[in-house]
């Protein structure tokens, strides 16, 4: 059977993880399993998590592309453990199974492909589909959302997430139109208040769902602590790969690193030096890395995407203090 999904930047991602055998590896989003084939067909281990349960599903009722499921010998741990839960909950998962180090952590963010082409999941606009976007398929939908959220909510995640510049008109066209139940409704209320041209390269819906979509699943705080979780799981000289889709998700990866990496303090000739906080939990942090034409061409989806990579360092854990992203202490 082959995969729903294709993966993105895929020889790139290798490279920057360089999987093996004895190596253990987390494919933190499997969706479809691209990366995670591609881990167990050189010999690695994997822990796979997905917080959408179709996506988990999926996988087991297909042993014959993931034979890795089932021990080959009675007592053997299978070489591939699926785990339905969010990639933030990494350390919890896997102290439950009493692994504390890993050799090689790999996230492919944002919704994926298989989600996108479901319409019933109500994460596109391109056919009609109830207006749901929930990852995990629990909790508050995009329609409870946009159907009981106050208009100064709305429009704040549409600025946030969206970088909507028109979204206090858009927030009151929305909560006019109210219910809205079907994805087709809500992007026709979009298009009508931001005077949309049938036509026109762009959709300006387009910008609203993908933030909503973030909003309902919380899925730049997700990544941040999912960010966090690779830190306090990778082994010395273990790697990072993290491949994201818009600016939003990639500026906290490259804080991310920048910060743990010791890169990101301030320097000023005005000050005297000072010593980092803590010891760079990062190291070897590789310039961003763009898919090629000839992905592209493949693969119009991985148009927007970038890589960022890089390896831990022996130093301990930061361990995160209150909010924002530089409220860090390290912990041994």
């Amino acid at each position: 059977m082959s995969a729903p999904h294709v993966p993105v930047l895929l020889d790139e991602v290798l490279a920057a993880l360089e999987p093996g055998p004895d190596r253990v590896l987390i494919d933190a989003t499997f969706g479809a399993g691209g990366y995670a084939r591609r881990f167990l067909d050189v010999g690695a281990s994997v822990h796979a998590f997905d917080r959408d349960p179709d996506a988990i599903a999926a996988a087991r009722a297909d042993p014959g592309r993931w034979p890795e499921l089932t021990p080959e010998l009675v007592g053997a741990p299978p070489r591939l453990v699926l785990h339905p839960r969010r990639f933030s909950e990494m350390v919890e998962a896997m102290a439950e199974l009493g692994v504390a180090r890993v050799d090689g952590i790999a996230m492919d963010v944002g919704v994926s492909s298989m989600q996108l082409d479901q319409p019933e999941r109500g994460f596109a606009f391109a056919t009609e589909g109830p207006l749901d976007m929930r990852m995990g398929q629990q909790g508050p939908s995009a329609a409870d959302f946009v159907n009981t959220a106050p208009e100064a909510d709305i429009a704040d995640v549409l600025f946030r997430y969206g970088e909507e510049r028109q979204s206090r008109r858009l927030a009151r066209a929305i909560v006019a139109a109210r219910p809205l139940s079907t994805t087709t409704e809500l992007a026709t209320v979009v298009r009508k208040a931001l005077g949309h041209l049938p036509g026109a390269p762009k959709d300006p819906a387009t910008r609203s769902f993908q933030a909503i979509r973030i909003h309902v699943n919380g899925e730049l705080e997700e990544l941040e602590q999912a960010l966090s979780a690779a830190e306090q799981l990778l082994a010395s000289g273990g790697k990072l790969a993290v491949v994201s889709f818009h600016s939003l998700e990639d500026r906290i990866v490259k804080r991310f690193l920048r910060e743990a990496s010791g890169a990101g303090k301030t320097t000023s000739r005005h000050m005297p030096e000072t010593e980092p906080e803590f010891a760079p939990t990062f190291a070897q942090v590789a310039r961003a890395v763009r898919p090629s034409d000839a992905e592209v061409d493949r693969n119009p989806r991985a148009r927007s995407a970038t890589l960022r990579s890089a390896t831990r360092t022996p130093a301990p854990p930061r361990r995160r203090l209150g909010s924002g992203p530089d409220k860090h202490v390290a912990v041994a």
